[in-house]
């Protein structure tokens, strides 16, 4: 059976948003010139009280790619960027777009065997880090591809240093390979050889985990960022005057390219404070006159914990948006009570190159009767969505399925893993493996998780990967990792396992041995010790039985971490 695609979602769109966008440029590269040309000393990056105009960050970015250049980075190659939210990600990420490199977008609270793997699989040629992860970084990449580490201090760029900010003022020593800071005026003036790239490059590589496996990288091109990028910037009315927090943090696709890359193509300002800590993002949002972000309910449920954070500081906020995981109606509710401003949803994947449904500024978003859920919004322009069967037939609207996308924001595949490209994007149509409604208006409801994916704070957690962590632990015999709802992180992570006959272990020392494995928000909050646990009759774990178990069995031998 075969159906049109009407998409009636486009009644619902802004007066000022086409149904359809062209991107008027082959690269980022190129899109970036463009905003410089138009108005070069119009201030492009804000981080505390220091500022880089739009000409000041072409020239330190035109520099940083003479830098890398002369250690041998070369077109398609891989960079790792291993950062918090300082201006630092944003010229590098324009280096090694000036070179037609690929930057590798590195979690920077990933330790170990999470950081190597992602290094090996990519093989990255190089890393930028802060100076004070130097020593472990390089400990870790002792014999991968990385030919190179240059580190950068959190510190430069700004004078205020904010003890809230920073802690600690001291330097630790830079890298062997290079400081940025000092690279930026070693190589001043000079400039990388011009380099042809087109829409099919690949700007970004970021890594999303399967629930068997090893982690796939996701191959988001310059023409996948132009589209996203754009629409979004549309679909909020961004331009002269407005200023973009970076509330996401830019080693995510969201807050790659939702907050970085549309305020670096667009002439807006990108505000920057570091790693996340609620009351410097408020003080960012008055100082700077902030009038859009994107970043997770996890995170805007922390600005609401700020004791003294009112109306006031949402005072030039146009709109908020925000994606990652699932935001319960009475969340936005007490949001908007509070402060005077609604929370829109938002709805993308590293498939999708970041946010690609969203609800319409200025629109409430209507909640599923049924499911008592709210929307997600409608599809951006040049994105088509659809709800198909098991089979991959379109389904009427009102019928639940699977949430079906395609357009050219959709990746063209996972590098060096064309069986799971195939699997995931048949004829390069992206199955999500979310149940989700279409309703008659357009509307996009999810209704069911299809994989185990969890989503703590924004972050996607696959089962397999902490329930490897466990087992190296010597005790333990089986493990099962699951989501549970969570009010605050909207999902997280419960562990159940059972122990090696004879063996004895507390589930304190068991989250405790996951902190030395794990970045933080992958690690179990909560843990049980079971006799057995549950399995099917070929002997695979029943995770779907052990969901709401704690809360219906909660004995001496479970903890929370």
């Amino acid at each position: 059976m075969s159906m049109p695609e009407a998409r009636p979602w486009r009644e619902l769109y802004p007066a000022a948003v086409p149904a359809e966008m062209t991107v008027g440029h082959d690269s980022l590269t190129a899109a970036w010139r463009a905003r410089v040309a138009r108005d070069p000393d119009a201030v492009a990056l804000r981080y505390f009280d220091g500022a880089l105009t739009a000409r000041e960050a072409d020239a330190a970015s035109d520099a940083l790619a003479a830098a890398f250049a002369a250690r041998g980075t070369r077109r398609g190659d891989r960079v790792g960027i291993y950062l918090q939210n300082v201006p630092q990600y944003a010229l590098v990420l324009l280096a090694l777009w000036k070179l037609g490199a690929t930057a590798l977008l590195l979690n920077p609270m990933y330790r170990r065997g999470e950081l190597r793997r992602l290094i090996d699989d990519a093989g990255a040629v190089g890393i930028v880090c802060a100076d004070t992860d130097v020593e472990e970084t390089r400990g870790t990449l002792a014999g991968s591809s990385v030919r190179w580490t240059i580190s950068t201090s959190a510190l430069d760029f700004q004078t205020r240093d904010d003890p809230r900010a920073f802690p600690s003022t001291e330097r630790p020593a830079p890298a062997p390979d290079g400081d940025l800071a000092a690279l930026l005026r070693e190589f001043a003036g000079r400039s990388p050889e011009p380099v042809d790239l087109t829409r099919d490059d690949v700007a970004l590589l970021t890594y999303t985990s399967g629930t068997t496996g090893p982690p796939k990288g996701a191959m988001n091109t310059h023409g996948n960022v132009l589209n996203v990028a754009l629409t979004n910037a549309a679909w909020a009315d961004l331009g002269d005057g407005d200023a973009v927090y970076a509330l996401a943090p830019l080693f995510h696709i969201t807050g790659a390219v939702v907050n970085a890359v549309v305020s670096l193509i667009t002439p807006t300002t990108l505000v920057l404070t570091g790693r996340f800590r609620p009351d410097v993002a408020l003080d960012a949002f008055v100082e700077h006159r902030v009038t859009h972000t994107v970043g997770s309910i996890t995170a805007y449920n922390a600005l609401s914990t700020v004791e003294h954070a009112g109306p006031e500081h949402f005072a030039t906020a146009k709109h908020l948006f925000s994606g990652g995981a699932p935001i319960p109606p009475a969340t936005v509710d007490r949001f908007r009570e509070r402060f005077g401003v609604y929370i829109h949803n938002i709805y993308g994947m590293t498939e999708t190159t970041s946010a690609v449904i969203a609800v319409p500024p200025g629109t409430t978003a209507p909640v599923h009767e049924a499911g008592g859920t709210l929307s997600i919004g409608v599809p951006l322009p040049n994105l088509t969505a659809r709800v198909v069967d098991l089979d991959g037939n379109p389904l009427p609207p009102g019928e639940q399925g699977e949430l079906e996308l395609s357009g050219p924001q959709v990746i063209p595949g996972y590098w060096r893993q064309p069986a799971a490209t195939e699997q995931t994007m048949p004829g390069g149509r992206l199955r999500t493996g979310d149940g989700a409604i279409i309703d008659e208006r357009g509307w996009i409801y999810l209704v069911d998780r299809l994989k185990d994916q969890i989503n703590a704070s924004g972050y996607k957690v696959w089962p397999r990967e902490v329930e490897d962590a466990l087992y190296e632990h010597p005790a333990v015999h089986e493990a099962a990792v699951v989501g549970q709802p969570d009010d605050y992180r909207g999902e997280t992570v419960v562990a159940y396992v059972s122990l090696t006959a004879g063996a004895t272990a507390s589930p304190e020392e068991l989250i405790s041995f996951t902190r030395e494995r794990l970045a933080a928000y992958k690690r179990p909050t909560e843990l049980h010790i079971r006799a057995e646990l549950p399995k099917t009759q070929s002997g695979k774990i029943r995770r779907t039985e052990l969901r709401g178990a704690a809360d219906r069995d909660r004995p001496d031998t479970t903890t929370k971490g």
